[in-house]
């Protein structure tokens, strides 16, 4: 029960923001850029898949109430690459 409410919260929430992902994501790089005082950072882009990846992983396994085949048809993977990903986040065993 708690479950469905926290999924609709999520559902409802989405829907108030209108800003779409990728300009979250601009916003969160600079302001990561913004904190590192100079410094030029490292690995990036490992950095910013890995951040991303895990939650979007989660959520739509979630949407799918844990259903692998599913998941790995909307995120348009296949499902052994989609274990191998929910390994390497320790979403899976």
């Amino acid at each position: 029960m708690a479950q469905k409410k926290n999924k609709k919260n999520k559902e409802l929430k989405s829907r108030k923001s209108k800003k779409p992902l990728c300009k979250h994501t601009e916003e969160a790089l600079d302001q990561y850029f913004s904190t590192l005082n100079g410094d030029r950072p490292g690995d990036l882009y490992d950095l910013v898949i890995g951040e991303v990846e895990r939650p979007l992983f989660k959520a739509v396994l979630d949407y799918t109430d844990g259903n692998q085949s599913q998941a790995a048809g909307i995120l348009g993977i296949n499902r052994g690459t989609l274990r191998k990903k929910l390994r390497t986040y320790l979403l899976i065993r």
